[in-house]
Parts: structure tokens; sequence; C-alpha cells
């Protein structure tokens, strides 16, 4: 994996992340709760996911 191909998939995972922790907000929910962090770690996993297969 080459230097370009680890900053993309950390772009996704902090784009995945910030997506994921204001998803709450959407339902009325806190951006500082349990389901917000929740959410944050899926969408870091979900943007690891979505740049390896972009990139690979």
């Amino acid at each position: 994996m080459g230097v370009m191909d680890r900053r993309v998939v950390w772009l996704f995972v902090v784009a995945g992340s910030t997506l994921g922790g204001f998803a709450p907000e959407a339902w009325g929910g806190s951006a500082f709760g349990v389901a917000s962090l929740a959410l944050a770690c899926l969408g870091g996993i979900a943007g690891v996911w979505l740049a390896v297969k972009l990139t690979g």
C-alpha cells in the first residue's frame, strides 16, 4: 500500500466518522451521545471498506 493509498484511506475514515457522528442529529439526538459514538465507529469502518474497494 503506497503513501497515496494511505492518504485516501485516512480521508475516507475521517469522512465516514464525521458523517456517522453527526447522523443522530438527523432524528434529534445528541452529537455527544452513545449513538453518535457507535455510528462514528461504524462510519470509520465503512470508510476503510470503501477506500480499500476504490483503491484496490
